[in-house]
């Protein structure tokens, strides 16, 4: 386990707050992790199956005299390919289900007769998907666009209709391996079937599975879910917001929102600025409501809000600590389940919103779609009775940054358009970002992305690698947790261009951006497949062939995996700073790392160290460019 923290972003908050715990006896992630050790080697290896009640069953290979194969007769190579399939359709089902959410909360909208905020990208999106605009109304256009989007879980002919916003050629790799995504709850499923015991035993043809899957994720429920989101909730534009534990307030009802599904955190954004909500916090003695975003929820509610981002994964217990927070408010993934025992030390309520995501010993308040202010309110208003519950030692850190949130692919499309003064088409030009690649200008660009893991420096593994990259002229976009670590560390702001290499600085000084770009939470990854395809098509070339990178340094769950695997089936080199367990197979672990760059043009990583890792990304963007001749 790494317990190293040399990242100026985050040191001094952790350990002010590490101490205040240990003081107030207050268990925490890290100190979880160090009673875990060592952890289970059969495990980290990928070789223990429990797919039946024959098992467990491991492979032990350091042993001559150690069981080589299960009691069924599955080897490492079956059992680490199962183990990791599943997870991948794990993280698909996670990501994919947060799709279908926002299909049914645009649903509901039209039948609650709320107002879609984006109304140009509804249109844009029913044109894509074949769907007539012309007659009837904008509610009457919603509910076809919503409906046809849960159509794509479960329709039994055709595959989803996103995969022809991918490059002509890659479809063409798809189709030819017979992974190109058919309905998404439908390729899942598969993956779970196929894995069952007795079923597929060929380690590869159990990776195409999962690769469908995943690519059900990345162009399928996660597109939907950025698609509909923007829909429903506006399309972000970039602006300035603050970042880290600091932006908690002493003499406020502090509130952390903390998850993934933006429809709750829109209507907490609405009850927090509730006149009568604000009339009650005040006769309760406080000066105002305060609401921050943890996790992904941050992201979300920074970029169409400017609401302040708390914190990403690993501070979620560490906001409680401060003793300044009357209520966590949560809905799904990447929720600690020891938040309960956190809250139980401090005056501070946990608030489970989701009946997918009950936690014992939380005040679990359901949040209803079709009354999402009204559920709001009644949340906000359990927080603000809690402000006078507050006691004990309140420590809130200092430390806080600003820098630009807000870059969706509408938002950088229309930067570079004003470059080129280029609005002959709805969708935009990437002229002058490929013509910066082309001539050298910008070497390339790299996605940093994920979540945090005790193995690896927390924090200091996203910033390291970003500021290696950008100062070698590279690009980077950045979301989820790995961009609460940039922003913390002050890389989004627009100062951050003197740590840039010469080309890189001059291209954002032109477009008054900063080097490394906030595009968004975990599903909003499927930007980035949008943005790398439409540079794909212009430059009239594969994605596999662009000097592009992604790296997921401090990844830690399966949404990460399934993460990954679409980025590499879509021809995307990804390091990797924690390695998938898989190591007790040989061959699949060649594979992933290697083989699979063959038949798919994009391979895993793995490098913990941020700049070995960065040298890596920097080697393959300058193979990329010698293969182009650029």
């Amino acid at each position: 386990m790494q317990d190293n923290r040399n990242c100026n972003s985050c040191e001094p908050v952790l350990n002010a707050l590490l101490k205040k715990a240990k003081e107030d006896k207050v268990e925490t992630v890290w100190d979880r992790a160090r009673a875990m050790q060592p952890q289970c080697g059969f495990g980290e290896m990928g070789v223990c199956c429990t797919n039946c009640s024959m098992g467990p069953c491991r492979i032990v290979k350091i042993s001559p005299d150690g069981p080589k194969k299960g009691i069924c007769g599955a080897t490492e190579d079956i059992i680490a390919a199962r183990n990791l399939a599943r997870s991948i359709a794990a993280g698909a089902a996670a990501h994919s289900d947060h799709g279908r959410d926002m299909a049914e909360a645009l649903l509901d909208s039209v039948e609650q007769k709320r107002p879609v905020k984006d109304k140009e990208k509804l249109k844009f999106l029913a044109e894509e998907w074949g769907i007539e605009t012309s007659n009837g109304g904008i509610e009457e256009l919603a509910a076809k666009v919503a409906k046809t989007a849960l159509e794509e879980f479960g329709k039994p002919f055709g595959h989803l209709r996103f995969i022809e916003r991918a490059p002509k050629k890659r479809k063409e790799i798809w189709e030819k391996l017979n992974v190109i995504p058919r309905a998404i709850d439908r390729d899942v499923v598969e993956v779970l079937h196929s894995t069952h015991m007795g079923c597929d035993a060929d380690y590869r043809n159990i990776m195409n599975s999962a690769v469908r899957a995943a690519l059900s994720d990345g162009w399928g429920g996660s597109m939907i879910g950025t698609e509909l989101s923007d829909i429903l909730f506006g399309t972000p534009v970039p602006h300035e917001v603050e970042a880290n534990l600091g932006v908690l307030k002493k003499d406020s009802v502090n509130i952390v929102i903390h998850g993934h599904e933006p429809t709750l955190s829109e209507a907490m954004v609405i009850a927090v600025n509730d006149p009568e909500m604000l009339e009650i916090a005040k006769s309760q003695g406080a000066e105002s409501i305060n609401l921050v975003g943890m996790c992904c929820t941050g992201n979300e509610i920074s970029m169409r809000h400017s609401v302040p981002m708390a914190g990403n994964f690993f501070q979620q217990e560490l906001a409680i600590i401060t003793g300044a927070v009357e209520a966590m408010v949560v809905d799904v993934q990447c929720i600690m389940p020891s938040l309960t025992q956190v809250s139980k030390c401090y005056h501070t309520k946990l608030i489970t919103t989701s009946r997918k995501a009950k936690i014992p010993g939380a005040i679990h308040m359901e949040f209803d779609d079709k009354k999402p202010v009204e559920c709001a309110k009644r949340i906000v208003q359990e927080a603000i009775l809690n402000f006078k519950n507050r006691t004990g030692n309140i420590l809130i850190p200092e430390e806080k940054s600003k820098g630009k949130v807000g870059y969706s692919l509408e938002a950088i499309i229309k930067i570079l358009d004003g470059v080129t003064n280029t609005f002959a088409h709805p969708s935009g030009t990437v002229k002058p970002l490929a013509d910066a690649i082309k001539s050298g200008v910008v070497r390339g660009a790299a996605a940093i992305v994920g979540c945090n893991n005790h193995r690896v420096p927390y924090d200091e593994c996203h910033v390291e690698l970003a500021k290696e990259l950008i100062k070698n002229d590279v690009l980077v976009v950045t979301t989820g947790c790995g961009a609460h670590a940039c922003i913390k560390s002050g890389l989004m702001s627009d100062d951050t261009v003197k740590l840039a290499g010469k080309g890189l600085a001059t291209a954002c000084s032109l477009l008054k951006i900063p080097p490394v770009l906030h595009m968004g939470s975990c599903v909003d990854i499927s930007r980035i497949l949008k943005l790398v395809s439409m540079v794909a098509n212009y430059m009239d070339v594969d994605i596999k062939d662009l000097p592009v990178a992604a790296a997921a340094p401090e990844w830690m769950s399966e949404k990460a995996l399934s993460i990954g695997t679409y980025a590499v089936a879509s021809g995307i080199y990804v390091v990797l700073g924690v390695s998938p367990q898989i190591t007790g197979s040989e061959n699949l672990t060649k594979y992933l790392t290697s083989d699979m760059e063959n038949v798919y043009g994009g391979k895993f990583d793995i490098e913990p160290d941020p700049v070995k890792a960065a040298r890596k990304i920097l080697n393959h963007i300058e193979n990329k460019r010698k293969l182009l001749q650029i």
